[in-house]
């Protein structure tokens, strides 16, 4: 280890900060890097031997070249050994829920269905958390981490954040030769690092020890300044040009001096020449092989792929190991003595005979029972021969991968089936399977590919061909494509045939359409929809829908047929009662409808949160109508249902996301204001994780920025506005809370009364023209008078009473209570405080504890302090504001409540 005493001492000091009795260990963030052959892999072996002799658990594994496109493949070599040698308590303790999901990728169980990328990180994040407590202190190493497989490096990136929390010390090694998708998870590494050392070539000095060392104290000064001259200073071209002196026979003397530059570059080079001189045929071919498996190399898998029985298989080995090219581990493989061996020896290959081993390799490991996962990769490098038999096994390997969370590695698969090329009649089935695999993680992909699959002549089964452009619709909808999501499903609609394929697209055109925040015939929309929900005949509903009917028409045609089949019944159902909730109409008819979606009062399985058929949309939205007509009870059963379904299935990312905001947004109405946070914070987080501008971030942003304002934090709702560019212009998806109106407010409570109102007028007149009128979603009118209330009390008071007016017609408690409360914002004390009084009467009887804090609080105020009644409201307010974490509210009266505050 010359000239590395700085970084030995650095890992010491690290390993001693991990170590520290009673539980007061540390982790931290130890970083090697450097350029090739300057002793990273050497540090690392150290560090090793540290960590063991100090009681570490030490975790290890490389990246390998040609092992970067194999999922999980770093994680798997870290975490494999030590939990497969658990016991079955110890197993159960450290995997806990997590065992479906963990363990697929990380080889100690088969794939089972698709699971979410961020759920298999969030469960390896659990998994690891408990094994430092099971066995600590940790010491997680990592070496060539440049090339380590995209999904084993996202997790390190995130585990590096809680590595400090814990007593688990992170030390990884890498050149810096990351590739491009990578730059930004190296640089976030880099940054966290909490000790980073830069490997710099050797000085003279260490170098003329070097050569004395290989060759005698009688090498002459000369050689050792020409040794030196000629690497760099690079450790490993250093040992490298040292061998092949002594080969040689070299005398280390002056006048050898000019030899010795042919001599580095043949080390280095190593060409085809080269090993066939040093190896001998047979030798170089096993060592080709082994150079195909890369890392953890199984003698007998290598043997098996270059076509040598056991004893020559054993001969070559041995010479290998002489010629110090392969060495043994621990647990019976095979592994090069550094990777520039194992990329010379490789490069070395004909295209031809790289290519055959490849084929080969893929058909051994298969054959030993390593499964496609495994195998896939070496697919990747095969030459395309229309064999079918390939582009069947590389459909089943982009399953497989689906199913242990790697949709990037799957979709490499696909790619590579369609340069196959699949046979003509299967070809739209492989570009649709290829579109579905990136459909949450990389909507472009999906809506080229699937519009391809569409598009293909052979074309697609009518069952898969409506799935396709469902799916394909879907992308649109999270690419912010609403209007092309609608057009595409009414068109595919119209060109398939009577029966339930063409029911369901046209049930997802008025789903998508219903999403839509702008509409030029929106109530005319809402009638096709209940004519098309009396069509089915499905639901047999005691009332007359008078929307069914176009202005001057009949009733509505009734079905022959009852169609259950895709849920479409309840689909429909819950499609009208939304609409109706955004109407703003009768909360019994919304809850009616409600009902009749769920059998049992259960979710039938069509919509369930993890089925697909629909998507998580529709049992969301039956969750909000039920949450805006105060059944709070329901949607927290259906809320609470979504997080326990994503955290069981994995998905952890914007399924678990929208789950959160959700729940958050029902913890805001019910006034439970801390947990709101917690929870909206969460889907703001996987919001991020997707991308900016996604129908998740602007619902996150913004029902976040609504309860910290509720929480009295004014200042730091409108810097989260300001920083996540909350305004317009505004998505093409409707947005919860409404986006317009919640900005307009905002403008409010920041004192810009001409700008709120030019805001929420035009707000209005687009939910107007929509015909969407629900006084709790959006609560404009209300807002909208306070704005104008100084310069124009008539219309202030005028647009106060429209919105108790539409709260009434809703009929629920809340609703009405919270639109008193702004009627009598913009009335005189008297009227006021009557107002108020009605609508902590109608406030009580619901469950929006926070709405029933201020009117207490404003009903107090506009009574005055003269009136006993005022000190009682404003008690229990205090009370109220307090139970619901709105910290400004309660501020506010204990201040009224201070003698002489009022009057």
């Amino acid at each position: 280890m010359h000239e590395r005493e700085a970084e030995v001492r650095s890992a010491v000091q690290a390993i001693e900060a991990l170590t520290r009795p009673a539980g007061t260990g540390v982790g931290e963030l130890l970083l090697y890097t450097g350029a090739a052959g300057l002793g990273k892999t050497a540090m690392l072996t150290e560090v090793r031997r540290t960590a063991k002799r100090a009681g570490c658990t030490v975790l290890f594994a490389r990246g390998g070249q040609r092992q970067c496109h194999e999922p999980f493949h770093v994680v798997r070599q870290l975490v494999r050994p030590v939990l497969s040698a658990l016991s079955a308590d110890e197993r159960a303790e450290v995997f806990g829920p997590w065992e479906d999901i963990v363990g697929p990728a990380a080889g100690l169980r088969p794939p089972g269905g698709q699971l979410d990328p961020q759920g298999v990180r969030d469960g390896l994040d659990f998994v690891l958390t408990r094994l430092v407590q099971l066995r600590s202190p940790l010491a997680v190493l990592v070496d060539d981490l440049h090339w380590a497989d995209p999904e084993s490096l996202g997790w390190l990136a995130g585990f590096a954040v809680r590595a400090r929390e814990l007593p688990a010390l992170l030390v990884l090694a890498c050149r810096d030769e990351f590739p491009d998708d990578a730059l930004a998870l190296q640089r976030g590494l880099t940054e966290r690092a909490d000790r980073r050392h830069e490997l710099r070539p050797l000085q003279p000095a260490s170098v003329t020890h070097l050569v004395r060392a290989a060759l005698g104290a009688q090498a002459e000064d000369a050689f050792c300044r020409h040794v030196w001259a000629v690497t760099g200073g690079n450790p490993y071209e250093t040992a490298a040009l040292l061998r092949e002196v002594a080969d040689q026979r070299l005398d280390p003397v002056e006048e050898s001096t000019g030899l010795l530059r042919e001599l580095a570059a043949t080390a280095r080079g190593m060409t085809l020449r080269h090993w066939l001189d040093r190896l001998g045929p047979t030798a170089l071919r096993f060592a080709w092989a082994a150079s195909v498996l890369d890392t953890d190399i199984r003698p007998d898998l290598a043997a098996a792929i270059c076509a040598q029985g056991p004893e020559t298989a054993a001969q070559s080995v041995q010479e290998l190991r002489r010629h110090r090219v392969l060495t043994g581990t621990s647990a019976g493989r095979l592994e090069f003595v550094h990777p520039l061996v194992a990329a010379s020896v490789y490069r070395s290959m004909p295209p031809a005979t790289r290519t055959g081993m490849h084929g080969v390799a893929a058909v051994e490991i298969e054959n030993a029972g390593l499964g496609l996962l495994a195998a896939s990769r070496h697919l990747l490098e095969i030459l395309p021969e229309e064999d079918g038999s390939i582009v069947d096994k590389l459909r089943r390997a982009a399953r497989e991968h689906l199913a242990i969370g790697a949709p990037g590695a799957a979709q490499r698969c696909l790619r590579r089936a369609i340069s196959e090329p699949p046979a003509d009649q299967d070809r739209a089935s492989v570009l649709y399977e290829l579109g579905c695999s990136a459909l949450l993680t990389d909507p472009a992909t999906t809506v080229n590919q699937l519009r391809l699959a569409l598009a293909d002549p052979y074309g697609l089964d009518p069952g898969l061909r409506v799935d396709a452009t469902f799916r394909l619709a879907q992308a649109l909808a999270h690419s912010n494509r609403l209007g092309e999501a609608a057009a595409l499903c009414a068109e595919e609609a119209a060109r398939t045939p009577q029966g339930p394929g063409r029911l369901r697209l046209e049930v997802a055109h008025f789903m998508f359409s219903s999403f839509r925040s702008e509409d030029e015939d929106g109530p005319g929309l809402s009638r096709r929809l209940a004519r098309f929900h009396r069509m089915l005949d499905t639901v047999g509903l005691a009332f007359t829908d008078v929307d069914a009917a176009d202005p001057g028409t009949g009733p509505a045609p009734r079905g022959e047929a009852v169609f259950e089949r895709d849920g479409l019944a309840h689909a429909v159902a819950v499609l009208r009662c939304w609409d109706l909730t955004l109407r703003g109409a009768d909360r019994a008819r919304a809850l009616a409808l409600a009902e009749s979606a769920l059998p049992g009062g259960r979710l039938p399985r069509s919509l369930g949160w993890t089925n697909t058929t629909w998507g998580f949309e529709l049992p969301g939205i039956l969750g909000l109508s039920y949450l805006y007509a105060d059944r709070v009870d329901r949607a927290e059963e259906l809320f609470t249902e979504a997080v326990r379904a994503y955290e069981v299935a994995g998905w952890s990312g914007g399924h678990l996301g929208f789950a959160h905001l959700l729940t958050g947004m029902l913890r805001f109405r019910c006034g439970v204001l801390a947990e709101a946070e917690d929870h909206l914070r969460r889907a703001l987080r996987s919001a991020a994780r997707i991308g900016p501008g996604t129908p998740l971030h602007w619902d996150a942003v913004g029902a976040l920025a609504e309860t910290l304002a509720a929480r009295g934090r004014l200042d730091e709702a409108l810097e989260l506005a300001r920083e996540h560019a909350y305004g317009p212009p505004y998505p093409s998806v409707m947005v919860l809370p409404d986006a317009p109106t919640l900005y307009g407010r905002l403008l409010l409570a920041r004192g810009d009364a001409p700008g709120a109102a030019e805001v929420l007028t035009a707000a209005g007149a687009a939910l107007d023209a929509r015909g969407w009128r629900n006084t709790v979603w959006a609560p404009w009118l209300g807002h909208l008078a306070r704005a104008v209330a100084p310069d124009r009390p008539d219309r202030a008071r005028e647009l106060a009473e429209e919105a108790v007016r539409r709260a009434r017609e809703a009929g629920t408690a809340s609703a009405v209570g919270s639109a008193l409360r702004l009627c009598a914002a913009v009335h005189e004390p008297p009227r006021a405080a009557e107002l108020l009084t009605e609508a902590v009467r109608h406030l009580e009887r619901s469950p929006a504890r926070y709405e029933h804090a201020i009117a207490l609080v404003d009903l107090g105020e506009a009574l005055g302090a003269a009136a006993p009644a005022a000190r009682t409201a404003l008690t229990r307010g205090l009370e109220l504001a307090g139970r619901c974490g709105a910290d400004g509210l309660a501020a506010r009266a204990r201040g009224l409540l201070r003698p002489g505050a009022q009057g």
